[in-house]
């Protein structure tokens, strides 16, 4: 909002404020959104803890026989409000909110974060430690995943640069984007906005890949290609929020691996939002993306800030209403910035930990209905409360996951030249 008020005093009443020219730079907003959003976890944070220590908005502790669980008891729980709001605000203030991606992942961030905070609600004061009904979280999960997956496929703004090549047409799949203004490089290179499903392929020389392609072996199929790429958003949403939320198991774990992870897509974002850099790198150009890098330096500034009293030993939880948010919004971002085959490389922690749950709960039936009782590959699921099990210390396995992610955001980020 900052930006549209400072260039309205400008146009409007020949207003120039002192230091306003910089807010036309995205490095300059990247970089006070992400200390605004510091300030607000750390300074904001406190008063949100000591608000929700005086209404006794307490975890309750599940009886596991785990080390130290008793010590947890009562610690306040609900603290990703200050997760939200650390992210939101900065958002609003130093980003162009009329920018597709932006509205669309802060309509992401509050959705799943109310969905959260329905859940945590019920458990705190309706005393119903299973809190919101599965069916009805999953609803909310698929509803946000229709409303992201329509809204990339099929909103005009969201599009990809393609050069055109003499007389070279774009594939069926490809629709040019008429009332985008073509591009024309120094060295007489022209360049179009286009609409189409393609995302890119880690790895590999030929690094992109069409979602028409899944089903272009049936007959007039390539038409229906939006039903394929929509689901497909919606399941991994889905997926990586939950994960997100298994994760969320000791102190500082999720929100530590949340916040690397969110730098990767921070430099995703920014190198395929800039036309140089995507040049140099060799990979697609997405248009008015550089502005969604605002966005994620207040999510990474928020994962950052609210460490400061998550880390063991723990002063406030984040509870549903912070890991279900940072799940979808790390998975909607991945979509948008057309990295979503990279999630089970820096997101493998959150699939490791869902893995681990799901042959965890496979496993127990089938031996249950093979042997006539349930046996167990893990000591306890996921696989955190394993190593806890063990032996391992909370704050050993919270960094260990961290280190592990560092590995994996590595990774990632070396699939920009490694091909």
């Amino acid at each position: 909002m900052l930006y549209y008020f400072l260039n309205y005093l400008k146009t409007e009443f020949k207003i120039s404020v002192i230091g306003g020219g910089m807010f036309q730079y995205i490095t300059f907003r990247v970089t006070m959104a992400l200390l605004l959003s510091l300030i607000i976890s750390l300074l904001f944070g406190k008063r949100i803890i000591k608000f929700l220590q005086h209404k006794q908005i307490g975890e309750t502790i599940r009886e596991l026989g785990l080390q130290g669980e008793n010590t947890k008891k009562g610690t306040p729980t609900m603290g990703g409000l200050i997760i939200l709001s650390a992210i939101v605000i900065p958002t609003l203030l130093f980003a162009q909110i009329a920018n597709v991606y932006i509205w669309l992942i802060l309509l992401c961030t509050v959705w799943l974060g109310l969905i959260g905070f329905v859940d945590d609600y019920i458990k705190v004061f309706k005393k119903n430690k299973e809190g919101l009904a599965g069916r009805f979280k999953i609803m909310g999960q698929v509803g946000l995943g229709l409303i992201v997956g329509c809204t990339l496929y099929f909103n005009n703004d969201v599009v990809v640069s393609r050069e055109v090549m003499g007389a070279k047409k774009l594939a069926p799949y490809e629709r040019q984007i008429v009332t985008h203004p073509e591009r024309v490089t120094r060295d007489g290179h022209r360049f179009v906005d286009v609409k189409t499903p393609i995302t890119t392929i880690p790895f590999v020389k030929n690094h992109e890949f069409n979602y028409s392609k899944l089903i272009s072996w049936i007959p007039g199929a390539e038409k229906y290609t939006f039903i394929l790429y929509i689901f497909i958003v919606t399941f991994i949403i889905t997926a990586v929020s939950n994960g997100a939320n298994i994760t969320d198991g000791l102190d500082g774990l999720a929100t530590g691996v949340s916040g690397i992870i969110g730098v990767c897509l921070g430099i995703f974002a920014y190198v395929s939002g800039n036309i140089q850099f995507a040049e140099y790198l060799n990979i697609m150009y997405i248009p008015n993306l550089g502005e969604l890098s605002i966005f994620i330096a207040a999510f990474v500034g928020a994962c950052i800030g609210f460490l400061w009293y998550n880390a063991y030993p723990a002063q406030v939880f984040m509870g549903d209403t912070g890991s279900l948010a940072l799940g979808g919004i790390i998975a909607s971002l991945a979509f948008i910035v057309r990295k979503e085959l990279l999630i089970p490389i820096f997101c493998g922690v959150f699939l490791i930990e869902l893995l681990s749950v799901m042959i965890q709960v496979s496993y127990f039936k089938y031996t249950k209905k093979k042997y006539g009782e349930g046996r167990r590959i893990l000591k306890m699921s996921p696989l955190h409360h394993h190593y806890q099990k063990i032996g391992y210390h909370e704050s050993k396995i919270s960094v260990r996951f961290w280190i592990i992610t560092i590995m994996c955001v590595v990774v990632a980020i070396a699939t920009l030249k490694m091909r």
